[in-house]
Formats: structure tokens, C-alpha cells, sequence
């Protein structure tokens, strides 16, 4: 019966002694990109620039925070229509020189667009955005009557609010 499982002849056999090791093959397997050869191909398809959003509840708002390094607040635009948040940008790829010699180019540049939904509650009208050092902060507070309320109990085992 043929095996199910080829070998790739550029690999090489483990050393004699060599425990197999499957934890070693696992991390080589998560750190395999298929798509690391195409990429180029793909690049024009696909936004380069995607950053990353921490969104957090408070008691009385919910606050997001982008890092946005080299985004100016002009290329920024921040919409809230009904329930849903969006915020796209753009940021501006630096001029290069043909004499210059790049040894690595991983910093991403382009357009971005993130959409997020809201729960119901959410005061449209005080919202506010701050972009400082790179860093933006969107306030988007609750509306007071879906912020919760402490329930104190009186005399007579009678609830209060």
C-alpha cells in the first residue's frame, strides 16, 4: 500500500540520535505562510495598511482606540449612522529615492476601512474622537436610561433607585 505521506526531498533526515520532536513540527506548520510567495501578486487587491482596534465598556461609554501611526487627522474620516461606526483613512506611502538601497521594506502604507455595530443605547450626539501621537480615541457614550442604576434597598424590604 503507497503511503500517504510524501516526504519533500529537500528536507533532511534527522541527525542519528535525534528524538522526533512533533512540538517542533507544529510550530514549523503555524509559522508556514502559503501565501508568502503570491503576495506581491496580490498586493494591489488587497489593503496594506489594517490597523488594529481596542474596544472597550465602560459604565457609561464604550471607547475605541486605533494606533494610527503617520495617519494625519485630514486623512481620517469617522461616521456613526444608526448604529454603526465606521473609520476609514488613509496613510501616505514616504517618497523614496532611486539611488536609496532598502535592505527591508515591512512598514505598510495605504487605504483602510473598519465598520463596527453598536448596541442600542448609544448617545450619537456626544460622541468625540482625539488623534494625539498617533493614537485614536473615539468616546462614544451611553444614553443615561441603558446606563445601569444601583438598586438600594430601604425600610420594609421596599427597593429604591
Amino acid at each position: 500500500m503507497p503511503s500517504l505521506i510524501r516526504k519533500n526531498p529537500s528536507q533532511e533526515a534527522l541527525p542519528a540520535g535525534t528524538v522526533w520532536d512533533p512540538f517542533r513540527m507544529m510550530r514549523e506548520v503555524l509559522r508556514w505562510d502559503p501565501f508568502r510567495d503570491v503576495e506581491p501578486a496580490f498586493a494591489a487587491a488587497y489593503p496594506a495598511f489594517a490597523p488594529n482596534f481596542d474596544v472597550k465598556e465602560t459604565k457609561d461609554a464604550y471607547v475605541f482606540r486605533a494606533d494610527l501611526p503617520g495617519v494625519n487627522q485630514e486623512d481620517l474620516e469617522i461616521s456613526l449612522t444608526g448604529n454603526r461606526l465606521s473609520i476609514s483613512g488613509h496613510r501616505e506611502q514616504e517618497k523614496r529615492e532611486q539611488n536609496e538601497t532598502y535592505y527591508a521594506t515591512e512598514r505598510s502604507y495605504g487605504s483602510f476601512s473598519r465598520s463596527f455595530t453598536l448596541p442600542d443605547g448609544t448617545d450619537a450626539e456626544h460622541v468625540t474622537a482625539d488623534l494625539k501621537n498617533g493614537v485614536l480615541v473615539l468616546n462614544i457614550p451611553k444614553k443615561p436610561e441603558v446606563q445601569p442604576k444601583k438598586i438600594t434597598i430601604g425600610e420594609g424590604g421596599k427597593a429604591k433607585a
